[in-house]
């Protein structure tokens, strides 16, 4: 949150605003907010409402929306790198050249975002309207289901049937598998909130050479 507060500081006159939102409970996601104490406002999308509609599937991602309302560019990483997957799992250490590119990676994506609040459409990073409909996650037939079966669960467990919400939430991971963010609902979860146990490591493992955060398409981004 803090480097998406600077932006907002620097660009909020020229109109651009930032809106986060947390796609976990308010309980979850307070701490956080606390923390960073941005200006600009978050929400809080427990049933994963926005990931349905913008296609969603982890986090941190962003779409950038014009001032008529309009996907400039459709749901993409929001300037992370997989360095982390390179963490010794025991002590935490990360290799520096992993740690300078997650650092290059998000300057990189930020500085994008302001050339957009400062040259409008006439930035180098809005693509032409082809290439933003190829890159709209359209949903199928079974990633609408998932995320039905996702909302019903969330409906349950707010009504205290956890084992009821379980059996959603795992038709919801098994229609739509690509979704971390539905995984991470019944995930494990370590002592700082995060879903990071052996079971997420499990995952990210079994991607073999497919990203965790997929490259974006701007330049300079590793």
């Amino acid at each position: 949150m803090p480097v998406w507060q600077q932006v907002y500081g620097e660009m909020k006159d020229r109109g651009f605003v930032v809106l986060a939102i947390a796609m976990d409970t308010a309980d979850a996601a307070r701490p956080y907010v606390d923390n960073a104490k941005p200006t600009y406002p978050c929400l809080v999308d427990r049933d994963h409402r926005v990931a349905a509609l913008y296609g969603m599937v982890n986090v941190p991602e962003a779409v950038w929306i014009d001032e008529r309302g309009g996907i400039v560019r459709p749901a993409e990483n929001a300037g992370s790198w997989d360095g982390f997957r390179l963490r010794d799992r025991t002590t935490g250490a990360m290799p520096k050249e992993e740690m300078d590119l997650i650092v290059r990676a998000k300057r990189t994506y930020m500085d994008a975002v302001r050339d957009w609040a400062i040259n409008g459409a006439a930035s180098r990073h809005v693509p032409d309207e082809g290439k933003r409909r190829e890159s709209l996650r359209r949903p199928s037939d079974d990633v609408a289901l998932a995320h039905l079966h996702f909302r019903l669960g969330r409906h349950l467990a707010r009504l205290g049937r956890e084992d009821a919400a379980l059996e959603h939430f795992e038709e919801a991971r098994r229609l739509h598998p690509d979704s971390w963010t539905i995984w991470r609902q019944a995930a494990d979860r370590n002592e700082q909130g995060f879903a990071a146990g052996p079971e997420f490591w499990e995952r990210v493992d079994a991607l073999g050479e497919r990203r965790y955060y997929p490259r974006v398409e701007i330049d300079g981004m590793p």
